[in-house]
């Protein structure tokens, strides 16, 4: 995506708040980190990844929480942006204590964060973690959330991947284009359903063998190939990362041969710079943090009591926001990553300072 920030110290980045959390007992050491509550209450999932170091934990929080903000901006939601991780193996360490641990630091915060899934954390998960508090989305159908946000996370990457391709080629739809899609998990099985059914073929590739299992079963007629290296070189003409971060760095833009990259991974641009690179090469970057917001409207909607339609319709305008961007940055002479950015903190500043009018 086009935030960057400086990890080195939290206070630099602009946070507002970045809360430590442990609990020897339960093993539970986690980090909340809070960038903005201009537009409403942080809301944003939680990641239980088991870090090489405590740096990269907050490393990794205080990137996804500022992303988080520019993303909820963006979508339209009266929301700020907030993330949490998890330090630890989550197949070795989650427990309902632990989860339940977590959620008491939530419930500490008064509101000013709401959490929800991400990798490693799934609804299961949350409705735990609702039993200590109030501040929780992305809960199962039975107690009266959304289920899985995946679902339209999913869809709201495919209407921003529509808008990308009528930007370069003059048509909304996928039909007869190669897209390369890489993670076939939560997001990116979703996904590769609904570029099948406009009629795209998909190269695919995941580290995992489950997920290459079940697009064999389900989705025979996708081409998998070894390892994102030969994705990324492959014959394809959008390149959709669905993993984690940074898929977009000095060595894959170069070898990249596809003309559109449009993905549900966040924090794809590896570093500063990377943004002009894609542009210099002529490939045209539908910025992360807009396209993948599909999952975040989802789980927001249930906050004012979950209607499927009502979200479904909220993600589906992401096809608008990504075309109102990508004419923008032409407008401008930018790349599409900035001129997102410049939207999001528009609205951060416009709205974000009637906070200064007080009520009564």
């Amino acid at each position: 995506m086009g935030v960057f920030a400086s990890t080195d110290d939290p206070v630099s980045t602009g946070h507002e708040q970045v809360v430590f959390c442990q609990d020897k007992q339960s093993g539970l050491k986690a980090i909340i980190g809070i960038y903005s509550t201009a537009l409403g209450p942080a809301l944003g999932g939680t990641r239980f990844y088991p870090y090489a170091s405590e740096d990269d934990a907050l490393a990794d929080v205080l990137d996804l929480s500022r992303g988080m903000a520019y993303k909820n901006a963006l979508a339209g939601l009266d929301l700020g942006g907030g993330k949490a991780v998890i330090w630890g193996d989550p197949e070795q360490i989650k427990s309902e204590a632990l989860l339940r641990a977590y959620g008491r630091f939530v419930e500490s915060l008064g509101g000013r964060y709401y959490t929800a899934c991400d990798v490693g954390t799934y609804v299961a998960d949350m409705d735990v973690v609702a039993r200590e508090t109030r501040y929780v989305t992305g809960r199962s159908v039975e107690h009266g959330g959304a289920g899985d946000s995946s679902i339209l996370t999913a869809w709201g990457v495919f209407q921003g991947m529509r808008a990308a391709a009528e930007h370069v080629w003059g048509n909304p739809s996928l039909q007869g284009r190669r897209v390369g899609v890489a993670g076939l998990g939560k997001v990116g099985k979703y996904l590769t359903g609904h570029l099948l059914d406009d009629g795209a073929e998909v190269v695919a590739t995941d580290v995992n063998p489950k997920a290459l299992a079940w697009v064999r079963a389900n989705h025979p007629q996708v081409t998998l190939v070894d390892d994102a290296s030969a994705l990324v070189a492959a014959d394809i003409d959008v390149y959709a990362p669905c993993a984690l971060g940074g898929a977009l760095n000095d060595d894959t833009v170069p070898a990249l041969r596809a003309k559109v990259v449009a993905g549900a991974a966040n924090n794809q641009l590896a570093h500063p710079g990377i943004e002009k690179l894609l542009a210099d090469r002529g490939i045209l970057y539908a910025p992360d943090y807009v396209v993948n917001a599909g999952g975040v409207i989802q789980v927001a909607d249930e906050i004012e009591g979950f209607n499927f339609d009502r979200a479904k319709l909220r993600a589906t305008r992401i096809y608008d926001t990504t075309r109102e961007i990508l004419r923008l940055a032409d407008a401008e002479g930018v790349p599409p990553a900035v001129a997102a950015d410049r939207l999001a903190e528009r609205r951060m500043a416009d709205v974000g300072r009637l906070r200064a009018i007080h009520l009564r």
